[in-house]
């Protein structure tokens, strides 16, 4: 169920991000395989509706599934800690979880009100009975398969947008103060971005800058050295807002596409951690800055 849920969740990416989509196309074109390192999403700590706040309403699903907080990372700059979650089973061939918690507190008085108001009529996807098959999941590391079915897309649910449509005002409010709150507030818990793993980073950016893609010029390498990181703009995506009382539509940024080389540690294990810094500059990708410059 665990890779079921990442398979889904990277074609759904995979149908968002058309630069994404057109890698993928070229990769399975020349008989080669896409190596799924880890998907992305971003939470907020804070009162979201009938949803649990933050992190608390992706966790619900991923511990059942035998994902486990492998290390926690601090992002001061964003205001936010990132955790990542790994599967206890095969932590090297399931695709990790980054999750993102942002802590709308330590933004202003005014970037908390619209918090609230963005997120005040989130729904959750999760029913009673979904509920329960989870806790059986997590219990017994196995459901029947007529449960496993009915509780698939439940989940899948869960990584999308949970609150309705809101106003232009708090959308601006919001990006003054925070890129990454403003893409919460039009892409949800969607997967910010997947991740390609591959052997040669630096082969593989100059070969996209080759077809003309909007790759970053540069690669962003991890304090060990091990784990370097690159990516594809966001793709822009148009969303409604509600402007003096009628809707008007706007390009903002959407989810993005990205690559990842990792290196062994000594124990022969593959470097599977994250790095604080690589995740600031890859966060960079979904500002409407990011847009403006490789446009």
């Amino acid at each position: 169920m665990a890779q079921a849920l990442n398979m889904v969740l990277f074609f759904d990416l995979h149908e968002r991000v058309p630069e994404g989509h057109d890698y993928v196309q070229d990769v399975m074109a020349a008989g080669q395989k896409i190596t799924f390192d880890h998907g992305a999403l971003r939470t907020v700590a804070w009162p979201s509706g009938a949803l649990p706040p933050g992190e608390a309403a992706i966790s619900r699903v991923l511990r059942p599934l035998g994902f486990t907080v492998a290390d926690t990372y601090p992002l001061p700059r964003l205001k936010m800690t990132g955790r990542a979650w790994a599967h206890a089973d095969f932590p090297e061939t399931i695709a990790q979880f980054f999750v993102s918690e942002l802590h709308p507190e330590r933004f202003s008085a005014q970037f908390q009100a619209a918090v609230t108001r963005v997120l005040a009529d989130s729904v959750d996807p999760l029913g009673p009975q979904d509920i329960g098959r989870l806790e059986r999941l997590g219990r017994d590391a196995a459901l029947p398969w007529s449960d496993a079915l009915a509780l698939m897309p439940k989940i899948v649910a869960c990584f999308g947008r949970q609150h309705g449509g809101f106003a232009l005002a708090d959308y601006e409010t919001l990006l003054a103060e925070s890129a990454e709150m403003a893409w919460i507030a039009t892409e949800g818990n969607a997967f910010n971005h997947a991740t390609d793993r591959v052997s040669d980073l630096q082969a593989l950016s100059e070969a996209q800058k080759r077809k003309g893609r909007s790759i970053k010029d540069t690669i962003e390498v991890s304090g060990s050295g091990r784990v370097m990181q690159t990516a594809f703009k966001a793709a822009q995506v148009a969303r409604e807002f509600l402007h003096e009382g009628e809707w008007v539509t706007r390009h903002v940024p959407g989810s993005f596409y990205e690559f990842i080389q990792r290196e062994r540690l000594q124990c022969g294990r593959l470097d599977l951690a994250f790095d604080a810094g690589n995740a600031t500059a890859i966060f960079k990708m979904t500002t409407h800055e990011a847009l403006e410059i490789l446009n």
